[in-house]
């Protein structure tokens, strides 16, 4: 038999052959996945879950997808306990605790070797799972991380049928490029849910020789007003002040003025921030719309 590779997931049936004993793989030298697959305790990432979930489905047409297929792309989707794959229809769906099996006729791709849903088969699929905003943030990852474009976001869902897909077109009208954080989206979406002006996503400043010299999340250029997510821990805060209060002078000194959001302003207190924004962004002379109320279904006040 051959030596048994570790650093890929393996059925305890075969590390039971290949010599190994149960309280062995019960060890902190290895982690179960799911029931009865295993890897190595060193092998963290999402590429070992996704072989262990095909491996699960047992069927050769198999393909990752939903959650795990967001993840394998790198994109950012909300934590579920679950494994997601997908089989053809009338094919069996294996059950194991902590995988579902889908029935999709979805076509594969490859992707880090591996049979995947696409991208925007992956953003449609979890549009039957997902609420507006955590859509808008995979769709907003899944750019940023150049899996697929807005456009090809909206064409997919455009042609789609099915569960979901009135909430997938309306988010994929909604996916923006070059977003870094779910949080600039979060905060993007807490401004249009709220009827507050979107504004242009993603300004960049360059210095004579075309190198960058600062970007804001977002903003009006014409107003010269901005919104930005500061994210940061206090440690990196000190070590970035400095620098950043010779950036913000610069701004000032160009008359712009600079809306700093944190997680609290999002989460705990969105009410207070959405008045603060409309407060500013009138004093700013940014035209603000007719307010809207649907901002608290996605950010309830804490």
């Amino acid at each position: 038999m051959a030596e048994l590779d570790v650093t890929q997931p393996f059925t305890t049936q075969r590390a039971l052959a290949a010599g190994l004993t149960r309280s062995v793989l019960a060890s902190s030298r290895y982690r179960q996945i799911v029931r009865g697959i295993h890897v190595s305790a060193a092998v963290t990432d999402v590429h070992a879950e996704a072989r262990a979930a095909l491996m699960v489905a047992s069927v050769r047409s198999a393909l990752v997808s939903h959650h795990l297929a967001a993840r394998l792309y790198g994109a950012v989707v909300p934590d579920t306990p679950y494994l997601h794959v997908s089989v053809p229809p009338g094919a069996k769906r294996r059950r194991r605790d902590g995988v579902v099996v889908h029935h999709s006729a979805r076509a594969a791709v490859r992707f880090r070797q591996l049979p995947v849903t696409s991208p925007e088969d992956t953003f449609l699929d979890l549009a039957a799972h997902l609420h507006l905003v955590d859509l808008v943030v995979l769709g907003d990852s899944l750019v940023r991380k150049g899996r697929t474009t807005g456009d090809r976001l909206t064409g997919a869902a455009g042609a789609a049928t099915g569960r979901g897909v009135r909430l997938a077109r309306r988010a994929a009208a909604l996916v923006r490029p070059r977003v870094d954080s779910p949080m600039e989206t979060r905060c993007r979406m807490l401004r249009v849910l709220s009827g507050l002006p979107e504004l242009e996503t993603d300004i960049r400043f360059h210095d004579e020789h075309g190198n960058l010299r600062r970007r804001l999340d977002a903003g009006d250029r014409r107003t010269r007003t901005a919104v930005e997510y500061d994210g940061r821990h206090h440690v990196e805060r000190e070590r970035q002040w400095e620098a950043d209060l010779g950036r913000r002078e610069e701004l000032e000194d160009d008359e712009w003025r600079v809306v700093t959001l944190v997680s609290k302003d999002v989460y705990r207190t969105p009410g207070d921030t959405v008045a603060r924004l409309e407060r500013i962004f009138r004093r700013r002379g940014i035209r603000v719309g007719r307010r809207s109320q649907e901002w608290r279904r996605y950010f309830p006040q804490r």
